[in-house]
């Protein structure tokens, strides 16, 4: 795609109406970030563009219609970049972006839509504020605002279902948040093909993790083993990292040191093989721990 057509009609609105580079950035960005955006070396997000395109008087989807630019759907846009945010961790990133598009005619007025910010809202709530009551009660509002008994689960609502099964874990409602997943599980077993073939995964994941906490380790592991061989049936390799991890952790507390030691090695070979080293730390020490008590090291 040529981003540089929005750049330029960007730069052409902003002369038309007389604002500068330092107007059109201020309360967004910085005057040098526009100068990008303007010359197409950068692309903004989709909260800037939007908030850019409410100083200059037009509706965001303008941007996404112009020249040969192909038609993209700016809620599309706002949705993977939050998926990115919650992956990653990025709280503080992702409730910024909630915040803003909550002003947003294009949320506020579609209950699909705004879903998808109460979702992502819910999950900081419970997370990072740690008020565990209110981001309940708002997934569980985000959910009812499109789901319907008389069809199946789409995606989005297996999700909203998989985050309220983690919220279950995390307030230590183990057997609540397995039939949770339960639930997911048969939901994900009736509906058409995934788009997204990690929430597979991260189901699978979910499970083996609350078994774990259940002292289920074998149980545990078996579902590992499913999500293992899906990852590799699918050549998709989000979350095989983790997997193995975990797998390693079940076994380390069944005492089977030489098969945890197997595992956790394998999940540094896939964490390092992305250059992920966000458990770089923790994965080292805990090999060198297995290695100890084995008489290795």
């Amino acid at each position: 795609m040529d981003y540089s057509i929005i750049g330029k009609k960007i730069k052409e609105l902003r002369k038309a109406v007389g604002l500068t580079q330092g107007d059109l950035a201020e309360g967004i960005c910085t005057q040098a970030l526009i100068s990008r955006i303007e010359k197409g070396d950068i692309y903004p997000s989709a909260t800037a563009l939007y908030q850019i395109s409410e100083k200059l008087g037009v509706d965001v989807n303008y941007f996404f219609e112009i020249g040969t630019t192909p038609r993209l759907d700016y809620v599309k846009e706002v949705e993977r970049q939050l998926r990115n945010f919650r992956v990653r961790l990025q709280y503080d990133e992702m409730i910024e972006m909630v915040k803003a598009e909550e002003k947003n005619p294009l949320f506020f007025r579609n209950p699909t839509n705004l879903q998808l910010l109460y979702w992502h809202k819910s999950i900081y709530l419970f997370e990072i504020e740690k008020d565990q009551q209110n981001g309940l009660a708002l997934l569980k509002e985000a959910f009812s605002l499109t789901t319907n008994k008389k069809r199946a689960m789409t995606e989005r609502e297996i999700e909203i279902q998989m985050t309220l099964g983690a919220f279950e874990h995390g307030q230590g409602n183990l057997k609540e948040s397995l039939a949770i997943y339960e639930e997911v599980r048969s939901a994900i077993q009736s509906s058409p093909q995934l788009n997204d073939k990690s929430i597979k995964t991260r189901l699978l994941y979910n499970i083996a993790r609350t078994l774990t906490r259940l002292g289920k380790y074998k149980e545990s592991n078996s579902y590992c083993d499913q999500a293992i061989k899906w990852c590799l049936e699918e050549e998709h390799l989000f979350g095989l990292g983790e997997l193995f991890y975990h797998t390693g952790y079940n076994y380390e507390l069944e005492g089977e040191l030489e098969k945890a030691l197997s595992f956790i090695e394998k999940s540094i070979l896939i964490f390092d093989m992305y250059e992920d080293k966000r458990y770089h730390q923790y994965l080292q020490k805990k090999r060198e721990d297995i290695s100890r008590k084995m008489g290795i090291v």
